[in-house]
């Protein structure tokens, strides 16, 4: 695939090739509205850093939720998809393969205030703005962290369907997030019996049905929480959950934090931001 990306939505100037820039890495800053691209790959490693705003990347067979102030690595070479159903605010970082950095092929992890201040800090220094020793310095920190960051990844990913059956099953789960997901209506779905769609949904995609309706309700919990003016008990019901405390609970389990300590981490305020247009590599 190209090293450039597509986009439709949010989008005014060409991609860049981000393989074709001289500098061994750099970083761009881009506030974008909601868009949808096209799947790629590129020689370089790639981190990205949402700032605001939600991302949804599929990388390899797996489809990753990439919340506001979480940030994900993804290994050069790796075809993968970057959508955002919302404006964003993304902090992207490319890294030629030289200069080192982890050997996974995409993991999300928690942004730490010194990652955060040194993603910031690499921005500085774009596409074409001269080599420098701080430049050399601020990528080669961050590469060289970026390997103990990402020793602690976030599950935050859903498997990608092999066969049609376990896709129905999937459709209907993602269609049905707000009720009780009846197990026997799943597999009616799927055209399976509850036993076959239990075995066949494991062995497909390495986890169990119930964990998968868990990971699906948590993700999207985390997805509707990021909207500014989300109410947690309209969150709860919208993921299934009758009784708040049944949901921060789990929450919490899937995440470490509760609802509204998970909101405040992720910076998110009343206020709605005007998203306005750049340009990606991506």
């Amino acid at each position: 695939m190209a090293a450039e990306a597509c986009f439709t939505g949010g989008m005014s100037a060409p991609p860049l090739d981000v393989d074709a820039v001289a500098a061994p890495a750099f970083a761009l800053v881009e506030d974008h509205g909601p868009f949808r691209g096209d799947a790629h790959a590129h020689r370089r490693h790639q981190l990205l850093y949402a700032r605001s705003g939600t991302l949804h990347l599929e990388v390899e067979g797996a489809r990753w939720l990439l919340p506001p102030a979480r940030a994900a690595w993804i290994g050069g070479g790796v075809e993968h998809r970057v959508d955002a159903p919302g404006p964003v605010a993304l902090r992207t970082v490319y890294v030629d393969p030289s200069l080192g950095g982890p050997a996974v092929a995409c993991c999300v992890f928690a942004v730490s205030d010194l990652a955060r201040e040194l993603i910031l800090l690499a921005t500085r220094f774009g596409p074409a703005d001269p080599p420098s020793p701080l430049r050399a310095a601020v990528f080669a920190t961050l590469v060289g962290l970026c390997a103990e960051w990402t020793a602690a990844p976030l599950p935050w990913h859903l498997p990608v369907a092999r066969s049609p059956a376990i896709g129905r099953a999937m459709a209907f789960a993602h269609a049905h997030l707000d009720g009780a997901l009846d197990h026997a209506a799943a597999a009616q779905a799927a055209g399976l019996s509850v036993r076959s769609l239990s075995r066949h949904f494991a062995a497909e995609t390495g986890m169990t049905w119930r964990r998968y309706v868990l990971t699906a309700r948590m993700l999207h919990a985390m997805e509707l929480l990021g909207a500014p003016d989300a109410r947690v008990s309209e969150v709860a019901l919208a993921v299934g959950y009758d009784s708040f405390a049944a949901f921060s609970h789990a929450f919490r389990g899937f995440t470490g934090e509760s609802p509204s300590a998970w909101r405040a981490r992720a910076g998110v305020s009343g206020a709605r931001r005007r998203p306005s247009t750049g340009r990606s590599g991506r």
